[in-house]
């Protein structure tokens, strides 16, 4: 088959399917999977196109029509403008955990960054920690529940080259960790999803195929982020800065969290909602008392 009818047939599979985006959608992944451009794909539209790779294209395309994620599909996405590998196990990373690591290196105190240690809590495919290692040039610790998941960050930090500068450690939240005050900087980004959303509003692509316990919540969405709150404390070091990614509409119920509730712990003389690019809520900081 030419490369224009099969991306033609394609695309139209994807359009029948209710991907918005089929054409595009198409052509990104047959360019992946013949390794060629945009432009590449045009020049080169009545070239016949070897059996084997149409089978894997057509693959490829019936994996999306089931919407999975491309990102899954192709074992790979960018952030911070770096690639990082993905699988099922852990969340696609997303531009709203950008602006959290944005909004993370341009806030941090840089007293901060020397006095304590630097904690990636929910690491997840490990962007986080990455990121922070690559910009501090810092030894990082990167958390998660998952075995399966550090595996995932295991792989990204030996892409990039910074194993050697983040520590994995497999942990329930700060189950790990003595109740010591040694951190300076967490940021996380914890599961925030409630458990209605997760079970009846969100698109298929990350209900049915993004992992449940990276997303799910609890009922109101906020029981990961309550645990946060009630144990930083016990391990950010005075003056410390914990930032964490939230739901847009969590920002009134996690400042209260952080600035009225439980008055008998180690509190924060800080507390900030950042407002992302679309006006919404989406990171909190905190600072620890001194």
């Amino acid at each position: 088959m030419h490369l224009s009818a099969l991306l033609q047939y394609a695309a139209g599979e994807l359009e029948k399917a209710g991907i918005d985006e089929y054409l595009l959608e198409a052509r990104l992944l047959l360019g992946a999977c013949l390794g060629k451009t945009r432009t590449e794909l045009f020049l080169l539209g009545m070239e016949e196109v070897a059996t084997a790779d149409q089978i894997k294209y057509l693959s490829f395309i019936g994996r999306r029509k089931e919407r999975e994620p491309i990102a899954y599909i192709l074992g790979e996405q960018e952030f911070w403008s770096m690639p990082f590998f993905v699988s099922p196990a852990v969340l696609i990373p997303r531009p709203e955990t950008e602006f959290l690591l944005d909004r993370a290196l341009a806030l941090v105190v840089p007293e901060n960054l020397q006095k304590g240690a630097l904690l990636d809590l929910c690491c997840g495919s490990g962007v986080i920690a990455a990121v922070l290692a690559k910009e501090t040039g810092k030894r990082i610790i990167a958390a998660d529940i998952s075995p399966v998941a550090l595996e995932v960050t295991r792989s990204n930090l030996l892409r990039h080259g910074l194993l050697g500068r983040v520590a994995l450690v497999e942990a329930d939240l700060f189950s790990a960790f003595r109740m010591r005050r040694d951190f300076s900087l967490i940021v996380s980004n914890p599961p925030y999803v409630s458990r209605f959303d997760v079970e009846n509003t969100l698109e298929p692509e990350v209900a049915k195929h993004e992992p449940r316990l990276a997303l799910d919540g609890g009922n109101m969405g906020m029981d990961f982020i309550l645990k946060i709150r009630q144990e930083a404390p016990k391990r950010i070091c005075p003056g410390g800065q914990l930032f964490m990614e939230i739901g847009a509409d969590q920002g009134d119920t996690a400042r209260f969290l952080f600035t009225e509730w439980q008055q008998d712990s180690p509190g924060f003389e800080e507390v900030t909602i950042l407002v992302d690019y679309a006006g919404r809520d989406r990171v909190l900081h905190a600072k620890m008392v001194q």
